[in-house]
Formats: structure tokens, sequence, C-alpha cells
């Protein structure tokens, strides 16, 4: 296909690579004969990944937050192969819940890791991809332009990232190298289904939700769409298809029309988390594994 960019032999480092659509996406990318370099900062979950692929991938245990540890990926790259083509800041976090009612640190915490955590693991890929001529991907997720209650800390981290994204890409205008945002909307993987299963607050959001974007599409659906992602070098996908439509009206997504679902299910949402919360404290309804996540 004229414009598709050959994956063979291609290095490309994944943040984010221990599970969800950053593991499968790793071993669908290898399959295609690129060489992965798998980052996460999950050692266990990062070894499993790493299982999947096959081949002895390069590994790394790395916190986003920490520009050291991404540089250090990047080296480990270039001692194993000799260059790095691509770099997916994928590595990202999410906790629900009202502003004034989540925990402040975690509230924080996912703007460190989505935001700051991206603009460090693309900071430190891209001499390397700048001498490859290559392409930076960034997981912006549809949050990044559909903001919804209890999600203030996802929505603005995301939606930080497309416009760092969109200003990068500018920037890199004449170097050869490409800048992707991708855009999926509900994925099956712990980020969701951790919320569906422990927090009655994210679960009423999820009923406010109509069709087509309440539905849960397994991983498997999204990971060709990534896969063709890098293959063009595309500047923009947005998963399900019909998320298309969403971002061509973006402007009038906030609303008083669009957001009457969620105005209507917002109280609810707000006294079903402070009920929770006082319960189980600020950091509430999510299993020990998953705040571990969020420290």
């Amino acid at each position: 296909m004229r414009g598709t960019w050959d994956l063979g032999g291609k290095v490309v480092l994944i943040t984010g690579a221990g599970g969800g659509i950053g593991r499968a996406t790793a071993a669908a990318l290898a399959r295609r004969g690129a060489h992965v370099v798998l980052a996460d900062i999950d050692a266990d979950a990062l070894a499993e990944t790493a299982a999947l692929v096959g081949g002895s991938p390069v590994t790394r245990r790395v916190d986003v937050t920490s520009l050291a540890d991404c540089e250090a990926v990047v080296a480990d790259a270039v001692a194993r192969h000799g260059r790095l083509d691509a770099v997916w800041a994928n590595a990202g976090i999410s906790a629900y819940g009202p502003l004034d009612l989540v925990d402040d640190a975690i509230w924080s915490r996912v703007i460190e890791v989505n935001l700051i955590g991206s603009q460090h693991t693309v900071r430190a890929a891209l001499p390397e991809v700048l001498r490859a001529r290559g392409y930076v991907l960034i997981t912006c997720s549809l949050a990044s332009f559909a903001h919804q209650p209890g999600h203030t800390a996802y929505a603005a981290s995301k939606a930080g990232l497309e416009a760092m994204a969109n200003a990068l890409r500018t920037e890199l205008a004449g170097t050869g190298v490409k800048v992707g945002t991708l855009h999926p909307a509900w994925i099956a993987t712990g980020m969701v289904t951790e919320k569906d299963e422990h927090q009655l607050a994210f679960q009423r959001f999820r009923r406010a939700l109509r069709p087509p974007f309440d539905g849960l599409a397994p991983v498997e659906e999204l990971v060709p769409e990534i896969v063709g992602q890098f293959e063009r070098r595309a500047a923009r996908v947005v998963f399900p298809r019909a998320g298309w439509l969403a971002h061509a009206f973006r402007p009038l997504l906030a609303t008083r029309l669009l957001t009457r679902d969620m105005r209507k299910a917002a109280p609810e949402i707000r006294a079903l988390y402070a009920e929770q919360a006082a319960r189980e404290g600020a950091g509430a309804a999510m299993s020990e594994r998953y705040r571990a996540q969020l420290r």
C-alpha cells in the first residue's frame, strides 16, 4: 500500500506495555517484524508481556514520572538495536470521583503520570526518533475532547496530551518525524473493568452514557487500528469509528443539550461516591492492586 511504513526491523518503544492495549499491540507489532522495547512500572506484568511477545525483547521497569528512567530505557533500546524508530507514550492511569472528594494526591498522580510522564517519554526518545525520521504516538483517549463528570484529572491530562501532540506535530515539521494521537473510547482493560467492579459511582456514570458510547470494546478490536496507525504514521485515530462524529462536533459536547443526561446523573454519582468514600476512605472503591498503581 502506498504510504505504508514497513514495520519490519523497526525499533518501537512502548510504555504501559505491562497490560491492556500496550501488551496486545506489542505482540501484534512483533508479529509484523518490529523489535519492541517494553517499559512498564509493574515488573511482573512486564515479564508476562515479554513472554507473550517472545524472542527476548528489551524490557525495563520504568516510572515515566522519572525522566532518568525514560532516558535509561531509550539507552537500552539503542544499546541492543543501534536505533529507535518510534515511541508510543501509552502509560496512563485513571481515578474516578468528584474533584473535591477524590484524594488530592491521587488526582495529582493522574496528571503526573499521564501528562508529565508522556512528556518525559517523548523527550527522552526524540533525539533517536529524529535521527530515524520516525514516529511519535501518544494515547490521548476520547476523554481528550469528551469530558465527563468524575474524570476531571483524566480529562485534563488527556486534553493536555492532545494539545502537546498538536503543538509537537508543528514543531517537527520538516524533520521527517510524524506525530500521532490515539483516541479510544471504552476498552475492556483493567483501567475500566476495575472501576466497573468496585465503584458504585462509576457504575451510575456508565449507565448514563448513550449508544454508541456506552459499549465496552474488547482490546482485540482496537489492536489492528493501532497497528495500522503505526503503518501509516497517521496523525489521528479515533475508536470506535463513531467517535469521529463526536470529534467533528466537539465544540458542542459541553453544551447543555448534550450534557443533559450527565447533569441529571451527577447528584446521584456524587452521593454514591461520597457514601463509599466515607466507608472506605478518599481513595475509595479500588482493589489494592489498582490503588498501588496510583501511588
